[in-house]
């Protein structure tokens, strides 16, 4: 019972990294068309973001189970298509 609780969180967790990771990439985006100094918006973001997720993975991948870090990946990957769908949406309704 505990493994697959561990692996429904772990798989919330790719999904909570995932929409964190992409979506800020799609806000940093829209941020730095505008902005003067685009350069500092991109690596910037990069950095905070890649720490935060490169954190979460190996929080979640801490009782040394490869199985869990996998099914983060899952679910980190599936909040791609998620973000994609959900900004489609946002730019379809606003225009952007």
């Amino acid at each position: 019972m505990n493994e697959i609780l561990f692996m429904v969180m772990a798989l919330l967790s790719g999904v909570a990294l995932g929409f964190l990771f992409f979506g800020g990439l799609w806000y940093t985006v829209r941020k730095a068309f505008v902005s003067k100094t685009p350069v500092v918006w991109f690596l910037g973001s990069f950095v905070l973001r890649m720490g935060i997720v490169l954190a979460g993975f190996y929080f979640v991948m801490q009782p040394a189970n490869w199985q869990n870090g996998l099914i983060c990946l899952v679910g980190f990957i599936s909040a791609r298509f998620m973000v994609i769908r959900l900004t489609k949406a946002y730019e379809a309704k606003t225009g952007a």
